[in-house]
């Protein structure tokens, strides 16, 4: 099991611009990269390196890509998204239950709730509306299509949308979760995984396989 901290980000406003979340997440976000290409029939493997990091109130993530095609034909809240260039953060307060938030490369966000892959529920429509997104591709639907130029997600998931108490002040406890980038209906379909996952085909909704994540104690500036 692969274990990262997570350190709390400091910001003059309680909901800062992304663009500035994006810069700090450079500077001090904890990075990951996704190296694990856990199944031989997918073995094509992009560059891809997430920055992770919260403040008080939101979760923040950037992930850095690099890939032969992009898609993004899904634009509205709860599409599909994994069939696109997409990217995806799984996290688990250890009660069983887990979160997935899914990100094609326009920032559409698809998430949701549950046990296992099956039975899933979806998050509110009004709740995922409140996760903040910034693209370097902008919001406008691409077809597929190849590149050599490498796309950057910026993402802030509010604290609030989340069940648990444990999820309300998160530093110094512990989690479990996965991160991940997919293209199922890209000229080249991949999957790629920050923790190793051992299953014989693609599924990514394995807690069995999650890392540890820890939400470090803020430090006073």
């Amino acid at each position: 099991m692969k274990k990262i901290n997570f350190p709390f980000l400091h910001f003059t406003h309680r909901f800062p611009d992304l663009r500035e979340v994006s810069g700090i997440l450079e500077e001090k976000g904890t990075e990951m990269i996704l190296g694990s290409v856990n199944w031989p029939a997918y073995p094509y493997k992009p560059e891809v390196q997430v920055s992770g990091g919260y403040t008080k109130d939101e979760l923040v993530l950037k992930y850095r890509v690099k890939e032969k095609f992009i898609r993004a034909e899904y634009t509205q809240i709860n599409d599909s998204v994994y069939k696109d260039s997409c990217v995806e953060f799984f996290i688990s307060s250890g009660n069983g239950f887990y979160y997935n938030f899914e990100f094609n490369c326009i920032g559409t966000v698809h998430a949701g709730y549950g046990k296992q892959r099956e039975g899933r529920e979806l998050l509110r429509e009004e709740d995922v509306s409140s996760i903040r997104t910034s693209s370097t591709l902008g919001t406008e639907r691409i077809e597929a299509r190849q590149t050599e130029e490498p796309w950057e997600l910026t993402a802030a998931i509010p604290f609030s949308i989340f069940k648990e108490e444990k999820f309300t002040n998160p530093g110094g406890k512990i989690f479990t979760g996965n991160v991940y980038k997919c293209g199922d209906e890209l000229p080249v379909p991949h999957f790629l995984s920050w923790n190793p996952i051992g299953t014989q085909n693609p599924d990514f909704h394995r807690p069995e396989f999650f890392g540890r994540m820890e939400f470090l104690v803020p430090v006073v500036e």
